[in-house]
This record gives structure tokens, sequence and C-alpha cells, in this order.
């Protein structure tokens, strides 16, 4: 089974406390868990390790009701390695995986990962049907010897923080309450593609980003933002939508650098949303449109100040 060999491939330095779960967007509730699962690691003289899906379970359990994710893989393990967790076990999620049952699962875990213990939040379950919710999961840990301890859940404001809210948050434009319940500002990563150059004809030229369909992108607006690009950071204003103004519908995510000057084409960037500025617009004339793009390239610079001191 393709499973039994990826976890085969992974043979930890030592026995391990685990947490399970996507951890899409490694938001600030899963930095909580698992910050905790490194405190308690290191208390047991463990390795702390995640484990985690590519693609989203939702996404083969469900594949046409897919939901848009926050993050993607790669970005998810180079947050775990930042924040700190020893091993990241990366499995590929699968129909065949789906009938696992929570048995089957947690043995192949103390199996290969040398699995002592997990710790979840209060919600979870894994396995076939969802069948290994905490209170089966605390009885095969007494059988097959491993502990389960259950991290409450992480609130901001009297709010649980989930991936479901930021989603929400997002949709709303609220970018400034999807850095509060990520911990960071949301960000999109992708490299810079051809376009029709509008942007430069208005004296505003705009790096048109190449993103994935399944990437969830914040509500219809133009945006405050910071962009990196060759490891230097850009105020940024950037359009997210349709530019009703030139009577397109394709939704796109065109940003316009401050003060850069250069070729973006074919660059990897990454541009943080920070501020909503205002709803997208449709436009008079192109004239008209110019005006207001100045309008907010200044609110821009006033923003973010001090944000790149």
């Amino acid at each position: 089974m393709e499973i039994e060999q990826e976890l085969a491939s992974i043979t930890p330095q030592g026995e391990t406390l685990l947490t399970i779960g996507v951890f899409d967007g490694v938001h600030a509730g899963h930095r909580y868990l698992l910050e905790k699962l490194q405190q308690r690691a290191a208390e047991k003289n463990l390795l702390s390790g995640v484990v985690t899906f590519n693609p989203h379970p939702q996404s083969v359990l469900h594949p046409h009701n897919q939901l848009p994710w926050l993050s993607n893989l790669e970005d998810r393990v180079k947050a775990f390695q930042e924040l700190g967790v020893n091993i990241v076990a990366v499995l590929t999620f699968t129909p065949k995986v789906a009938q696992l049952s929570a048995r089957e699962f947690m043995s192949l875990l103390k199996k290969h990962l040398k699995m002592q213990g997990i710790m979840v939040g209060p919600d979870f379950s894994l396995g076939r049907g969802g069948e290994g919710n905490i209170n089966l999961l605390r009885a095969l840990g007494h059988e097959m010897r491993f502990s389960l301890e259950v991290i409450p859940p992480y609130t901001i404001n009297g709010e649980v923080v989930s991936s479901t809210l930021i989603r929400q948050a997002l949709i709303q434009g609220d970018v400034r309450r999807v850095e509060r319940l990520m911990g960071h500002y949301f960000y999109l990563r992708g490299k810079v593609i051809t376009s029709d150059k509008r942007g430069r004809v208005l004296g505003f030229p705009t790096a048109n980003l190449d993103i994935k369909p399944q990437q969830a992108l914040p509500g219809n607006g133009i945006y405050a933002t910071i962009t990196q690009v060759d490891g230097k950071q850009f105020p940024s204003a950037t359009n997210v939508g349709t530019r009703p103004t030139f009577g397109e519908g394709k939704k796109m995510v065109e940003t316009h650098l401050l003060n850069y000057k250069g070729d973006l084409y074919g660059k990897e960037i990454r541009v943080e949303f920070v501020q909503k500025l205002r709803d997208e617009q449709r436009f008079p004339s192109s004239e008209e449109l110019k005006i207001q793009i100045n309008k907010d390239v200044r609110k821009v610079e006033a923003l973010l100040a001090k944000d790149l001191k």
C-alpha cells in the first residue's frame, strides 16, 4: 500500500508525539496546538511530528464540493519546519486511505513513526467514515499503548479560530480580521504571467499572478499589499476581480508595485494583503479609472509607510 511505503521512508530517529490534520493556512489555532505539541514532546523526551495529507481529504471524499485552500502543501510544510516541528509526514490521501479504519491507521503510525502519543483538538476524527473520534481514540490508546491529549479550541475575542472562519472573512474582504485569525498576513504566491498590459497603458503597470483555481482568494476589491520579489519588499496596490471598466469577466489578481523598476515576467512573487481600500467598480472612462488608481496608490503609500521602514 502506498501509505505504508510513504511512512516507511520517514524513519524517525526516536519515539514521537504526533498531531494529525490538514492544517490549512497554518493559522493561529494550529500554531497554538503545534506549540503545545513541542512543549509536551520536550517534557517527554520525544520528537514532535505532524502527519498531514495531500490532497485535502475533502477533495477526495467530496470531489464536487471542493474547499478553496488557504495554503498549498509547500507552504504548509515550510511553516511546520519554521515552527520547529521535528518530523513532517506528508501522506497521499486516496480512496484506499479513506477506507482505513482508525485502528489500522493508528497501527501504521505506531509501526513506522514510533508513535507514543497524539495531540489533537476536541472535534478531531479520523478513519473510515470519521469513526475515530476522541472516545474511540482514547480506547485505542489504552489498548495499543499510546497517549491521547485533547487541546481545547483556540479563541480570539470569543471566536474559535478555524479555517472555515478565515475563508468567510476572506470572502468578505476583511483581511485585517484574517490577519488576526491567521497570526500573519494572508498571502498569495505565484509566477507573473503575460497580460494585456492595460495597466502599463494607464501608467500603472501591473503584475498578473498565475493563481491555481483551487486557491482561496479575497473578495473582489482593491487592497493595500506588500509584494516580495527577489528578496525585497515593495508597497503595492492589488486588484482582485474582473476589471469591469474593460468589460472582462475572468477573475484575476494583479498588483502594481510602487517604486519597482525591472521586468517581473516569469518571476515568482508573494503578495501579502494588509487592508482593503475599496470595492471594485466600473468607471465611465479609462481616464477616470486612472485618476482613481492614482488615489489608491497614494493611500497605499500612506498606509504602508511604517510597515516598510
